[in-house]
């Protein structure tokens, strides 16, 4: 299959060629573990997951690797403010141990009920402290490197690229850029690679170095371990579009200059999720988690399927309205799946491999996954296709979609009948509903989802779903 993917340096659309016909070469920055993960960052590996099955679902073997930053990021992006661990576990009286166990299981507790699909390497950064301090050598030993403070710096002016991905002009940097937050560097667009205590005095993480007893700044993790996993060169450098202007175009510069080489062939970035108050961040005390929605009594697959409604570089506006409809609609499509029967292998007509070829084309084309999904909605409602050639072509699409589909069994359908506890909850639901006591009737249905049921409201009465 022919793939065409969005290329951030170019910001054009490009054919895919990958480096070795063999194994594409695939990284995504993952979480800083100091909090939970919020929805505008769960579209974000949603978004990764839907690359990497593309890939796999076009005949390419994908190695994908993400980072786990458990070390290193300071509240600002500017090398200002606190390491976030020492402040989560300030706050919350736990060790930065703890916190960053903590909410590393949080964060793949909602990875994997988004059936988002875990990379092949996983590497939290306090694990790779030797990868850093070896690429921050190789640095000093190519004149890319000043100590000040104790402090060991990355010369932009020794890289003439810098900016490049995010087209950044520096002499407008220069000139524009604020000089008071950092006295000791040089030009205030240079960036810390390693700290010592001179700068925040005994932390709880550190490590020996050549330069002292410290830590390693944010950026030098994803270059050091990409390179380790994945080699001086590799495919596809993923993440949040809020990473542009400053961690990639950092990595880029510290990996480029360590090397001497194009690092990464292709730049792909996620677009924001957006509420009525502006974009999602932690950094405003606003987010919505995962825990929330289901809270409300939505299963973490209608967020995903809300994710698939919008291109990953168009913002998405996020509503509970909106998140109705898209639970709505992944209802109708499980019911209808559900009714075609039990799955067997089947050669798919030219009419029904018609529709395939059509989804195959929009997902490959730079992941037009709300096109992709048109093209299943037709094939379900056509007529002319029988049954066991529907449910092969559902299988196959929804390798891309990850929407569990081949899972679903309706009830009614599966000869089972139902329990006497799930028949008291219908009935007690369907009192509330006619007394209008909706708090009451809502509670119920999140316990009908606790049970592993969907229930669908329809003119006949409720419809059952088995997830």
């Amino acid at each position: 299959m022919k793939v065409c993917l969005f290329n951030t340096m170019s910001r054009k659309i490009e054919e895919f060629k990958p480096i070795s016909r063999d194994v594409v070469g695939m990284y995504g920055c993952g979480p800083t573990v100091y909090n939970y993960a919020h929805i505008g960052n769960l579209r974000t590996y949603i978004f990764e997951d839907i690359l990497k099955r593309m890939l796999t679902h076009a005949g390419y073997k994908v190695r994908h690797v993400m980072n786990i930053t458990d070390v290193g990021h300071l509240t600002g992006d500017g090398d200002d403010g606190e390491d976030k661990l020492e402040k989560s576990a300030r706050e919350s009286g736990k060790s930065v141990w703890d916190i960053a166990k903590f909410y590393t299981d949080a964060f793949f507790r909602d990875y994997d009920s988004l059936n988002i699909i875990r990379p092949d390497v996983i590497c939290p950064a306090t694990q790779h402290i030797p990868q850093m301090i070896a690429l921050i050598k190789r640095l000093e030993e190519g004149g890319h490197t000043y100590v000040a403070g104790g402090n060991v710096y990355f010369s932009i002016d020794t890289f003439p690229d810098y900016g490049k991905l995010a087209r950044l002009k520096l002499d407008e940097l220069q000139s524009g850029a604020r000089i008071d937050v950092d006295s000791n560097k040089r030009n205030p667009k240079d960036f810390v690679l390693w700290f010592t205590k001179s700068k925040f005095g005994e932390q709880a993480m550190m490590w020996d170095s050549p330069w002292g007893r410290g830590y390693p700044g944010w950026h030098i993790e994803c270059s050091a371990m990409s390179m380790h996993y994945l080699g001086e060169q590799f495919d596809i450098h993923c993440g949040g579009i809020d990473a542009i202007p400053v961690h990639h175009t950092n990595e880029i510069a510290q990996s480029e200059a360590a090397t001497g080489k194009k690092w990464v062939n292709y730049w792909m970035h996620g677009e924001f999720l957006l509420t009525e108050k502006g974009k999602m961040s932690k950094s405003s005390g606003e987010f919505l988690t995962l825990q929330v929605l289901r809270d409300r009594g939505f299963d973490p697959l209608d967020y995903r399927y809300f994710c698939l409604g919008a291109h990953y570089r168009t913002q998405l506006q996020f509503s509970f309205e909106g998140l109705t409809g898209a639970r709505n609609a992944r209802l109708n499509l499980a019911e209808r799946v559900s009714s075609l029967g039990e799955f067997k292998p089947v050669e798919l007509s030219p009419a029904a491999k018609a529709y395939t070829d059509d989804f195959d084309g929009f997902v490959c084309d730079d992941l037009s996954m709300s096109r992709a999904l048109s093209v299943l909605w037709g094939l379900l409602k056509d007529g002319s296709i029988p049954d066991s050639e529907k449910l092969s072509a559902v299988r196959y699409m929804d390798e891309v979609l990850g929407l569990e589909l081949d899972k679903v069994k309706s009830v009614a359908d599966s000869g089972s009948g139902l329990s006497a506890e799930l028949s008291d909850l219908l009935e007690k639901r369907a009192k509330a509903k006619a007394e209008k006591d909706w708090a009451t009737a809502d509670m119920i249905r999140n316990k009908i989802d606790a049970l592993g049921f969907f229930v669908k409201d329809t003119p006949d009465g409720p419809v059952v779903v088995k997830k």
